[in-house]
């Protein structure tokens, strides 16, 4: 399974309409964690995993979602509601709760992967305004099989980091 994890492009729409087109045949799941500042009846929407972030005002998102696929229970989240600026304590209590092997989050938008006992916590960075030491702007793919996750990181322009390259056995 491929998945397409991005996260914070406020109110960039045509950065996710490029990177949907760019990948709309070559992923299984598009996640998108928050902060968009898109209406959420968005034609761009349509067979995205979406949640709503602190900078989204449209009530048409949900706070979080647990999504199954065939190889793993993926918690997303935008991050603000679990403190994930302190930590990710809360967020993995919530992990826990929802039986996730995989939590993709935004918020910071700071790039971050760590696993976490059996849990893989996933940050894209941001599509459009990063922060922290990596100044690019990102997005990731995770490719899931029955034994790990490759993820890669990739700048909005669709060239590899090659330096943010990652795997996590299950």
């Amino acid at each position: 399974m491929k998945y397409l994890v991005v996260s914070d492009n406020h109110g960039d729409r045509s950065v996710i309409e490029r990177l949907f087109a760019r990948y709309k045949n070559e992923v299984d799941e598009i996640f998108h964690c928050g902060d968009s500042e898109l209406p959420s009846n968005d034609s761009l929407w349509q067979g995205v995993h979406i949640v709503t972030g602190n900078c989204d005002y449209d009530r048409g998102y949900e706070a979080s979602l647990t999504v199954e696929t065939p190889l793993d229970r993926v918690l997303v989240t935008h991050g603000h509601l679990y403190d994930v600026r302190f930590g990710l304590y809360r967020l993995s209590l919530k992990a826990l709760e929802e039986k996730a092997n995989l939590v993709f989050f935004g918020h910071t938008h700071v790039i971050g992967c760590e696993k976490v006992g059996n849990t893989l916590f996933l940050n894209p960075g941001s599509i459009s305004q990063p922060r922290g030491t990596i100044q690019e702007k990102s997005y990731c793919i995770v490719e899931s099989t029955a034994e790990d996750w490759t993820i890669q990181y990739y700048r909005a322009d669709f060239t590899l980091l090659p330096e943010l390259t990652f795997e996590f056995k299950k």
